[in-house]
């Protein structure tokens, strides 16, 4: 199974990065790839054995950009939910040979410590 980059701090970062390039720094086509997996991860989603699961991407898995390149945002805690989803992510990334980067939340400046 695929394993994520070693990490520095003692406690895992909440999310990770699947990004759209490869180690060689080459974009990785389809130019709609973190589309389809995260289309393809949507039923793992709370409650997602409803009537419109398939219209929403599941909370652990959803695609963005980071510094205009496609990725893939992935929450740890499906390792916990469904490790099976979570190692297919994974195997993904290292199957297609792309960049795998930890992600942390950086809260925005706090509003009431700005000056006017």
């Amino acid at each position: 199974m695929a394993e994520l980059p070693h990490t520095t701090d003692k406690k895992l970062k909440d999310e990770f990065f699947i990004l759209g390039i490869t180690s060689k720094g080459r974009q990785f086509r389809p130019s709609d790839w973190a589309e389809r997996l995260c289309g393809v991860m949507s039923c793992f989603a709370p409650g997602a054995a409803s009537r419109n699961s398939h219209l929403q991407f599941s909370p652990w898995v959803h695609p963005t950009v980071v510094n205009g390149v496609k990725a893939v945002v992935v929450s740890r805690e499906l390792q916990q939910v469904e490790p099976l989803a979570y190692h297919f992510v994974l195997n993904f990334a290292k199957d297609n040979d792309l960049q795998v980067a930890d992600a942390c939340f950086v809260p925005p400046p706090d509003a009431s410590k700005s000056t006017a």
